[in-house]
């Protein structure tokens, strides 16, 4: 069962009362598994995973956020958070003025190695002292990198009909069932069509690409618990690892493994933030 995140520990850190624009802080999830329930705040926040996979749920989707990537939350927009595995994150929160060009809507980016530093050098300085005119320099030097970061196609959207969110949750239930996309349908009370027809309006996806970034989010989340390929490939439904391997890499452009390797080789190193004040704890 996961833990929940204490919410005694949250209220030392009401962020929209700190006067200061960006404010980074250490997230650290020693523990397996943990849970944050839905809540929102003026200010802007970007989630960054160290290590461990992360996921973002709003209303109308998913965000996950795998090792080195990060997901931006626009301010006042209700979010959940949930970690698999050993976790290890930061948390930046930015005044919605702070600068033009930060992203509008809730999207998983890439971190490079810039962006990556400035995030754990704002992460040290003091939440409510002064700012000089050095950190001045680097945390506009941080929103420039941020601005510019690549957005990842991460992101499993959630429709807003109600016959289509039934089939998400069913999808949800069970990954692994073999049903064709007109049985699908049926069960929810549309034509196959109907339901094609309605799943691109709404999430601009078609039934099955939808199904495969499904997959990808949940085989991410058991693979960071340190499931082997070939059980995550059984338990999605695959008759063996080489069609999971082929579907992970058409939607994300490399294989799990060497996706997580590449991730986490470019990790910091283990203690590196332990000057930084810390939000979550097991």
């Amino acid at each position: 069962m996961a833990n929940t995140a204490n919410k005694d520990m949250f209220t030392q850190w009401d962020v929209d009362s700190i006067s200061r624009p960006v404010v980074a802080l250490s997230a650290s999830m020693v523990s397996k598994d943990w849970e944050q329930a839905s809540h929102q705040h003026r200010k802007a926040q970007l989630l960054y995973s160290v290590r461990g996979v992360l996921n973002c749920e709003i209303e109308d989707g998913v965000w996950i956020v795998p090792p080195q990537c990060a997901v931006w939350i626009p301010g006042g927009l209700s979010h959940a958070a949930r970690g698999s595995g050993e976790t290890e994150c930061y948390c930046l929160f930015v005044e919605p003025d702070a600068a033009p060009d930060l992203p509008r809507g809730c999207c998983t980016i890439g971190v490079s190695p810039l962006l990556r530093e400035l995030l754990l050098k704002t992460a040290s300085f003091s939440g409510n002292a002064v700012t000089g005119a050095r950190e001045e320099r680097l945390i506009a030097t941080l929103l420039d990198e941020l601005s510019a970061a690549p957005v990842q196609d991460l992101h499993l959207p959630m429709p807003r009909d109600t016959r289509l969110r039934r089939l998400a949750e069913m999808l949800l239930a069970d990954p692994a069932v073999k049903v064709s996309v007109h049985d699908w349908a049926t069960r929810i009370g549309m034509s196959e069509r109907s339901m094609s027809r309605l799943l691109l309006q709404e999430i601009g996806m078609s039934f099955g690409r939808w199904r495969r970034q499904l997959h990808v989010i949940l085989s991410l989340q058991r693979m960071a618990k340190g499931e082997s390929v070939q059980t995550v490939a059984l338990e999605l439904g695959y008759e063996g690892p080489s069609g999971f391997i082929t579907m992970f890499r058409k939607t994300v452009g490399k294989p799990p493994v060497q996706y997580l390797s590449a991730r986490s080789a470019s990790a910091p190193i283990a203690g590196d933030s332990s000057h930084v004040a810390s939000i979550l704890f097991p």
